[in-house]
């Protein structure tokens, strides 16, 4: 069945140090133009994250978030140096001392706007301990729960666009079967057309036989539609079994398959010269343009 290229996938892993959230989206693109987010923890995991998703996922363009935080208690125990923070206070205390003056909580205080004491947010986002500690395999499985949330999002797509595209076919199918009903009463008439020009030609006081079978035999190629509709038939019949038939590049197949699908009808409308032939045409046609619209979703 055919996977589509739009999909979603989510993984959350919560934990006593942190909390991280995973998430891919992913819409139709010609190539896959893979777009990343990550904790600057994680860059140099970058490539790595990159060769397994378009390993996983081949074609879209998709966009892959990574989330990372800690609780306010981790980061508050992370921030504060409590030896600094006791080493400073014990200092102003002695200077205090020293100078006579009292030492109570406004010693505390000036301990900690100290430097060092609590780091500033761009000293504390360089130290980072929790998240320089945590390892790209800790995280890894996110991006496995993740891809396979999105290719199942896929495949439920697909599988719907699957049933759409083939009721499209479904419909060709049965004006092309309209055709060949039709095809009798049209045969007819042109041949009651060819009889009364071929009539009007051996008539004439300056017939040519070499006239005659041009004529023949322009008639016999220009309006015989045969070999196109047993073709028509037979893309459609390919058409509906490579919809079934798993295949990593099946949009691709379909592409190629629909534009065979067009040439075959269009040749059908130019050689009926029939205007019932060609009103159902037209609706082929019409029932073509949504099955290549669908078929830019498809992976």
């Amino acid at each position: 069945m055919l996977l589509s290229m739009t999909g979603y996938g989510q993984a959350h892993r919560e934990t006593d140090s942190y909390t991280a959230t995973l998430e891919l989206r992913s819409i139709n693109a010609k190539t896959l133009d893979l777009t990343l987010r990550l904790p600057r923890f994680l860059l140099p995991n970058e490539l790595e994250i990159r060769n397994a998703v378009a390993k996983a996922l081949l074609r879209g363009k998709v966009n892959l978030s990574l989330d990372f935080t800690r609780p306010a208690a981790a980061r508050a125990a992370a921030t504060l140096n409590k030896d600094a923070l006791v080493a400073a206070f014990h200092e102003l205390r002695a200077v205090a001392q020293s100078l006579g003056l009292p030492a109570g909580e406004n010693t505390l205080l000036a301990a900690l706007r100290l430097p060092g004491v609590i780091p500033s947010a761009a000293e504390a986002r360089d130290a980072e301990p929790a998240a320089e500690e945590l390892a790209w395999p800790e995280l890894q499985p996110l991006l496995a729960e993740a891809l396979a949330a999105m290719q199942q999002f896929r495949q439920d797509e697909g599988h719907a666009l699957s049933t759409e595209i083939l009721g499209y076919v479904a419909t060709i199918r049965q004006q092309l079967a309209a055709v060949e009903q039709h095809d009798p009463a049209r045969i007819e008439h042109v041949r009651q057309r060819l009889a009364a020009h071929l009539a009007e030609l051996t008539n004439h006081e300056q017939f040519s036989a070499t006239r005659f079978e041009q004529e023949v035999l322009y008639y016999i190629e220009k309006l015989d539609i045969a070999e196109e509709k047993v073709r028509l038939a037979a893309h459609l019949a390919y058409f509906e079994q490579a919809v079934h038939q798993p295949d990593e590049a099946a949009g691709k197949k379909l592409g190629f398959l629909a534009q065979e699908i067009g040439r075959e009808i269009n040749t059908i409308g130019s050689k009926a010269n029939d205007a019932a032939v060609q009103h159902l045409v037209v609706g082929m046609k019409e029932e073509l343009e949504k099955i290549k619209e669908q078929l830019n979703n498809i992976l």
